[in-house]
């Protein structure tokens, strides 16, 4: 399975944001884009790259870009759930925002079972979660309306998930039902808009997508 392995300060110094990829430590001292909030490389520093008149095309690629990396999606995969959002009934753009939050490894997140979705994808890849009593270890899982998540019986007993019932300070959206004393949830329905980030792009991604 492909994967991001670079430095991931590099990706929100890019996009000229945080993008909140490390969790808790973004909001610490130690956060790199803190402390350089420039883009990476030689010419990130000078002011032609940081003034230059971007073109159309140019803000459509970041607009993706920055979608792929909130996410931590590879370019194929990206397209592939582009490819499906269009094959839905509604907004594209809509659809592609859906199918991305609908990952297993999104949806962990958004439970507050993880402080990002990298780890996430990692507590996944062990095998903490069962979906549907299934145990799955595939992050990429595309949950559907009404799907059951909860942590594995033989990880309970860990001391990361003893201590995360007291450790979660985030709400659960509305789309996510939450049970912190069995460790559990369910997928009441889709997200709508407004409960996605309101600064991603999803119109742009559709027209640089339909050149």
């Amino acid at each position: 399975m492909a994967k991001y392995s670079d430095p991931v300060c590099k990706l929100c110094r890019r996009e000229g944001e945080k993008l909140f990829l490390k969790g808790e430590r973004c909001l610490t001292d130690k956060c790199a884009f803190s402390r350089r909030e420039y883009a990476p490389g030689v010419h990130g520093r000078s002011e032609q790259f940081r003034h230059r008149r971007e073109s159309d095309f140019a803000r459509q690629l970041r607009a993706k870009q920055k979608a792929r990396r909130v996410y931590g999606v590879l370019e194929r995969q990206f397209r592939r759930y582009y490819v499906e959002s269009l094959k839905r009934r509604g907004l594209t753009g809509l659809n592609l925002l859906q199918v991305l939050e609908s990952r297993l490894d999104n949806v962990i997140y958004r439970l507050g079972f993880a402080q990002s979705r990298a780890q996430a994808r990692q507590l996944v890849n062990h095998g903490h979660f069962l979906v549907n009593g299934r145990r799955t270890t595939v992050p990429s899982l595309l949950v559907k309306v009404g799907d059951k998540i909860q942590v594995r019986e033989g990880s309970r007993g860990r001391d990361y998930f003893k201590q995360l019932p007291s450790s979660i300070k985030q709400d659960v959206p509305l789309w996510l039902q939450r049970d912190l004393t069995t460790l559990s949830a369910a997928i009441l329905r889709l997200p709508e808009r407004s409960e996605i980030d309101g600064n991603l792009e999803e119109q742009l991604i559709v027209e640089y997508y339909s050149r």
